[in-house]
């Protein structure tokens, strides 16, 4: 007999962040009713990868109960025709960073219009995602559910050190700014932490810099957590994001975060954080400068952190996702 929802994940080749937001999720689900997951076997989207994935979703989709794309393989609902079907969409990088007219369309018809044309019910995790959607699709389909904070994370005073802070940086990717950071933190005296494979172009350009950093990656969630623990600030000033979860983990954490004043930052962070602008590496510089200077002004934001970071509780988030599987 098939559980109430079946969960479809993508390639774990392709990272865990989605899978490991909605391990949150199915964790606190799965106290009151049944559930199963699978991941997609193509981590690609040509066309034959969309055929493999949709026919491998196909011979799990779940008949009686509800189906739940969990994200970045929404072409997939093409697997699940006649059935209850739920998506997530986290962001629409896949569109906003293709100029190819003829990949933009390719892209926008298998990963947006239909995906969103045949699922029953569709969920942004924020604010921003659901109006960007709105720009391409006339729907009434969409509703915003905002990621989960995981319970692991928990409120951990530290005595912040101002002679030598330690800046917490999660991601090494092209939208999460470490390039502009090291630049920011040039003479600043601070130990940079880096949590993310580095390149040889970035470990060159950081080694030139001359600034004191370490870096690790593949970590466990234990591991993460306590990357937060051991910080004093949480480094986030990205160029791109679908939601921000290194804002709501740190504020949960109690370190002030430091991150871009851009959609849905804004929205996530809750003005709980110091803002910069992220193509200025003077404004972040500014902002490292001002949290590490001004002790009343980073007790305020981390206080106001811990407040925001109620907004984002599993146990209120699950029950949203429950009432819209009831609903189909």
């Amino acid at each position: 007999m098939k559980p109430a929802v079946t969960y479809f994940n993508r390639n774990p080749s392709l990272g865990f962040s989605i899978q490991r937001v909605f391990k949150t999720i199915t964790d606190e689900i799965g106290k009151t009713q049944q559930f199963e997951e699978f991941c997609m076997p193509s981590k690609s989207s040509m066309p034959w990868d969309i055929l493999k994935n949709s026919f491998f979703t196909y011979r799990h989709k779940n008949k009686k109960g509800v189906n739940h794309i969990t994200g970045h393989i929404h072409e997939v609902v093409l697997g699940l025709l006649g059935c209850k079907t739920v998506l997530t969409v986290h962001d629409l990088v896949f569109i906003d960073n293709v100029h190819n007219p003829i990949k933009r369309f390719y892209k926008w018809l298998f990963w947006l219009y239909l995906p969103i044309k045949l699922s029953n019910k569709v969920v942004c995790i924020s604010k921003q995602t659901k109006n960007k959607i709105l720009n391409h699709i006339k729907t009434d389909k969409l509703t915003v559910i905002y990621n989960p904070i995981d319970p692991i994370f928990e409120y951990i005073p530290k005595a912040f050190n101002k002679e030598k802070p330690i800046i917490l940086h999660i991601g090494t990717g092209w939208n999460k700014n470490l390039k502009r950071v090291v630049e920011s933190l040039v003479e600043i005296s601070c130990h940079l932490r880096i949590v993310g494979n580095l390149s040889i172009e970035q470990k060159d350009f950081i080694q030139q810099s001359q600034i004191e950093y370490s870096n690790v990656f593949k970590l466990s969630d234990t591991e993460i957590k306590q990357e937060y623990v051991n910080c004093d600030i949480v480094s986030f000033p990205s160029e791109y994001e679908g939601f921000g979860m290194p804002i709501i983990e740190g504020q949960k954490t109690g370190r002030v975060v430091v991150t871009s004043k851009i959609e849905p930052l804004i929205e996530v962070s809750g003005d709980a954080v110091t803002y910069v602008n992220p193509f200025d590496s003077s404004s972040i510089r500014l902002g490292f400068l001002k949290v590490i200077k001004d002790d009343a002004y980073r007790m305020r934001k981390i206080a106001l952190g811990v407040e925001n970071v109620e907004r984002f509780n599993v146990k209120k988030i699950a029950k949203e996702y429950v009432e819209i599987y009831n609903k189909l």
